[in-house]
């Protein structure tokens, strides 16, 4: 069968800090009031988008790459590497840390490097990026003693910021947070601090100290982000991040676009608008949510309307 463009659905998952947005603002199948999290595109085994269009409708994604790795896998990685997600933080999310692919791997997962591209930003709000401590074993005191309020460095952030978030850096999305998430296709999660939440059971949330003080980078290193714009007929492209794991772009689109056959998969999220999609099967509705996966050596397609989209690939 020749390569087609994948329309697939989103996997939601409800969290204790979601909310409403990922039903509200984007209308998500199974999205209810607490839904923190909506995986977009994923072939990982505990959340796979499913296809909705063309000869593979039904079938999950992860189905699909298993069908057909040539689409998917150009760097013969053995398994799809890539999971994206949009976030809706009601509340703080917990301090989390994660391990790199050396680490994760006695678990059968990659590592967890991702990124994050800030949709929307309440007034006030700010995430966990590092740590103030200068060697491990400082590390280790100052968890150990729960002083989490000088060791973690808090960062205010508004709408249209974008940050690397390398396995092994301390992390946690804050509260009034709609977020874009590209990572590594893995769920390997260690919780640092939970800020001594109880949930609907009245149970406090499991936490891996040990594990988040094995694989934290000590002292806390700086990812720095430099955005490249280019203008183009019918959009502007800009490219945030280009690194071993993906590359992520933003995609404003005012007009019509074409785009020609890759030799990698491309991975396309709607933030924004409305338009259509055009390649050899016909015409695809695009409005916030909807999620392409272009497999390697696609037909050339277009894209017209007035959009925000993010885009990845390996």
């Amino acid at each position: 069968m020749e390569p087609y463009a994948l329309v697939v659905n989103a996997v939601c998952q409800e969290r204790i800090w979601g909310g409403n947005k990922l039903l509200t603002r984007f209308g998500f199948k199974h999205a209810t009031e607490q839904t923190g999290e909506a995986w977009v595109i994923s072939a990982h085994p505990n959340g796979p988008s499913t296809v909705v269009n063309g000869p593979y409708a039904g079938k999950s994604l992860a189905e699909v790459v298993e069908l057909h790795p040539d689409w998917f896998d150009h760097l013969q990685l053995g398994k799809f590497p890539l999971l994206l997600k949009l976030l809706d933080c009601r509340a703080d999310l917990s301090v989390q840390v994660h391990p790199d692919d050396a680490y994760a791997s006695s678990f059968g997962e990659l590592g967890k490097t991702e990124c994050w591209y800030i949709v929307d930003a309440e007034p006030g709000a700010e995430i966990v990026l590092g740590h103030n401590a200068q060697t491990r074993e400082e590390f280790r005191a100052k968890v150990e003693a729960g002083d989490f309020e000088t060791l973690l460095r808090r960062v205010p952030v508004k709408q249209g910021d974008f940050f690397f978030v390398p396995s092994g850096t301390v992390h946690a999305l804050g509260k009034g947070l709609l977020v874009f998430e590209t990572q590594q296709s893995s769920d390997v999660t260690y919780r640092l601090y939970d800020y001594d939440r109880r949930d609907a059971q009245g149970n406090r949330r499991e936490l891996h100290l040990e594990s988040s003080i094995q694989v934290a980078i000590c002292p806390a290193e700086s990812a720095n982000v430099n955005p490249v714009i280019t203008r183009e007929a019918g959009r502007t492209r800009t490219r945030f991040m280009a690194c071993e794991y993906f590359t992520v772009e933003k995609w404003s689109i005012f007009g019509k676009i074409h785009e020609l056959s890759r030799s990698s998969f491309t991975l396309l999220t709607v933030l924004h608008g409305e338009g259509h999609f055009l390649d050899q099967t016909g015409l695809t509705a695009l409005h916030p949510g909807t999620s392409l996966v272009i497999p390697a050596n696609c037909a050339d397609y277009a894209i017209e309307g007035t959009l925000e989209i993010m885009v990845a690939w390996i």
